[in-house]
């Protein structure tokens, strides 16, 4: 691993993890991605999209159910913008 530490026996496409990192992308994100890939395939992850309404269009309640669903910090004093932002770059 270029960072000189692994992600940990959990993340099955460790390269893959890593170029996400190196994207920038947060630890918890590129794991899903990196899981997913493992499992089906990157085509197949690449194909996937869903169909979910715009953040902007949900209530602060249900941004912050989600916050909650995957686990980002600081959720409770958080305002709508900053759930969506969160939500976003997690």
């Amino acid at each position: 691993m270029p960072r000189g530490k692994s992600p940990g026996p959990s993340v099955k496409d460790k390269k893959l993890y890593e170029e996400l990192r190196d994207e920038g992308n947060s630890k918890q994100k590129s794991a899903r991605i990196a899981n997913a890939a493992a499992q089906r395939g990157r085509s197949a992850v690449g194909r996937k999209g869903g169909k979910s309404g715009d953040y902007d269009d949900w209530s602060k309640q249900e941004l912050y159910d989600r916050a909650k669903e995957i686990g980002i910090d600081g959720r409770s004093s958080m305002t709508k913008k900053q759930l969506v932002s969160a939500l976003r770059n997690s």
